[in-house]
């Protein structure tokens, strides 16, 4: 009888392709118009020429991780949603400079390979891929026993999308007056959860089980498990109107680094905290007596999307957005920036950060 050495030395092989008989249905369900292979091969392949009406197309990229939310997802052993989390900070990138999400890639690296955990994750990420109108077409899951421990195991993916040349969304297209439209978060989406769990779990003693008062009924896992928000079918159609000058969205850096990336130097940002701020931020505000600064330069605060409007159209965007079931506000404005002054400034609780 033949052993299997590689399966003695902690990589099942057969583990893997059990993971991957599971995940086909999941995956089929992420096909559109240009995937044009079958899992299982070497390469995803995606025929541009199958959409048919682009002139000049310029393909956008995006890669990213989900950080230390993915340790929250091992606390609670809930791994059905993290894969939403990074399907979302790709596309909503892509979205950002004007681009339509097209396909999509994820890579899981565990300690040993689970195959109904896995097939968990991979479920999201193809919920994910629906919610942005991606199709995945390749995935690589490598079991690499010593370098993680059995029962962890880390995602990130890397998404493609498409969009016509002169209707990329750059820097150079904000103008002076322009109206900040901001679109709620669905909380913290998946950045500062190193300070999350330091605040929280380390200093203030909760667990993922607790339920809290402030969070209406929800234990403060699933709070913090809330998959981030997609925003490509509510948004897209604007760009394709030609209705948005602008997009920032609001990941690691918060509103302070992320809504300057979308606007030229010789611009500033004036934002008034206008909007009603998660629970789960005031939580963490108040646990570890954060300043705003620190507030707004690692979380979203709840707001997950900038837009940058000429005033004209202002109203009828937040219109369409509200029609799409998004909440979203105006939250301020661009005007020319002087030397000395700071590319953004917020204005919240009687005083302003920048």
């Amino acid at each position: 009888m033949k052993t299997n050495r590689y399966q003695k030395a902690g990589v099942d092989i057969e583990a893997g392709n059990q993971l991957v008989d599971q995940i086909k249905k999941d995956v089929q369900s992420t096909q559109r118009i240009g995937a044009d292979g079958k899992i299982g091969e070497f390469g995803g392949m995606f025929d541009l020429s199958a959409l048919g009406h682009y002139r000049q197309p310029v393909l956008v990229s995006g890669t990213d991780g989900v950080g230390t939310k993915l340790m929250i997802a091992q606390m609670m052993d809930r791994h059905s949603t993290i894969g939403i989390d990074c399907v979302a900070m790709c596309a909503n990138d892509i979205l950002a400079q004007g681009a339509e999400p097209l396909f999509f890639l994820d890579y899981i690296a565990t300690g040993k390979n689970d195959p109904d955990k896995l097939a968990e994750v991979v479920k999201g990420v193809a919920a994910g891929c629906r919610q942005a109108g991606m199709a995945i077409i390749g995935g690589e899951t490598a079991e690499m026993p010593g370098m993680y421990p059995a029962n962890e195991y880390d995602i990130a993916g890397f998404g493609t999308g498409i969009a016509e040349r002169d209707r990329l969304l750059t820097t150079d297209d904000p103008q002076a007056d322009d109206v900040l439209i901001g679109i709620a978060s669905s909380g913290l989406h998946s950045n500062g959860f190193s300070l999350v769990r330091q605040i929280l779990f380390n200093e203030a003693g909760f667990k993922v089980t607790d339920q809290l008062d402030e969070l209406d009924g929800q234990t403060l896992g699933e709070a913090l498990l809330t998959p981030t928000k997609i925003y490509v079918q509510s948004v897209l159609p604007l760009v394709k109107a030609g209705q948005i000058h602008g997009i920032a969205h609001i990941t690691g850096g918060g509103l302070l680094e992320n809504v300057p990336r979308m606007f030229a130097s010789n611009l500033k940002a004036e934002v008034t905290v206008n909007w009603s701020i998660p629970a789960i931020f005031n939580l963490l505000q108040k646990q570890e007596n954060l300043d705003w600064h620190d507030c707004f330069l690692t979380f979203n605060m709840g707001i997950g999307l900038v837009l940058a409007v000429a005033p004209q159209n202002a109203d009828t965007v937040l219109n369409q957005l509200r029609a799409q079931g998004e909440t979203a506000w105006m939250i301020g404005k661009l005007s020319r920036r002087q030397a000395n002054q700071a590319s953004i400034k917020i204005l919240v609780d009687g005083g302003e950060i920048e």
